[in-house]
């Protein structure tokens, strides 16, 4: 992590006013969103834990399918952001806490994990270690939308900010993924720097 958690939470503290105003203004951004949301999918039975939750984008969205929505974030001004959306639109089967990729805060069912734009502030080994985190809580569906590399960045144009962002490659992530314990069911190229991996728990070999 190129800079500490403590450092990027009063970054985000800093935007939540204006978030969503400027980060849906990227094309990337919101084709992320749709793909994360349509490929998440919850019933009405489903548990979803959103991680790195923002101003709830994703959360608020699946909230009206799913049974609960947990969002999970470093920064308190985003997280009220996002509970006031949800008291804005009569949403009531959300709940915003503190919580990281690696201690989520929450020890209860979980049916569908999500991501969307978070986990590339993380380094590759800790991005490995939130995956193991995340396999932990046994979901039977993970949808990570992020920064992700399927070729190398043009240098002049790089998508993320180096001095902030560390994104990993799309077969760093999926070998993440496979080593945790998920199958990789579907991979999204939004742009050549940005994607959607959706991954599902491998079945168990009988014994």
């Amino acid at each position: 992590m190129k800079k500490t958690i403590e450092e990027h939470a009063a970054r985000f503290d800093d935007h939540a006013a204006a978030y969503d105003d400027q980060q849906p203004n990227s094309e990337e951004y919101r084709a992320c969103v749709s793909l994360v949301i349509d490929h998440a999918a919850p019933d009405s039975s489903d548990v979803v834990l959103d991680l790195g939750t923002g101003t709830g984008a994703i959360g608020l969205a699946l909230a009206a399918d799913a049974k609960r929505v947990v969002g999970r974030d470093i920064s308190e001004g985003m997280m009220e952001r996002a509970r006031e959306k949800a008291a804005d639109h009569g949403v009531e089967n959300v709940e915003f806490g503190s919580g990281t990729f690696r201690g989520p805060n929450y020890d209860g069912p979980v049916d569908v994990v999500v991501s969307n734009f978070a986990l590339h502030h993380l380094n590759d080994e800790e991005k490995r270690a939130a995956i193991e985190t995340i396999a932990a809580l046994a979901p039977g569906k993970f949808v990570l939308g992020d920064v992700m590399l399927f070729g190398a960045p043009d240098p002049d144009e790089p998508y993320y900010d180096p001095e902030v962002d560390d994104p990993a490659t799309v077969g760093v992530l999926a070998d993440a993924l496979t080593d945790a314990g998920f199958s990789l069911t579907a991979v999204e190229r939004v742009h050549e720097q940005v994607g959607v991996l959706v991954a599902e728990r491998a079945p168990r070999r009988e014994e």
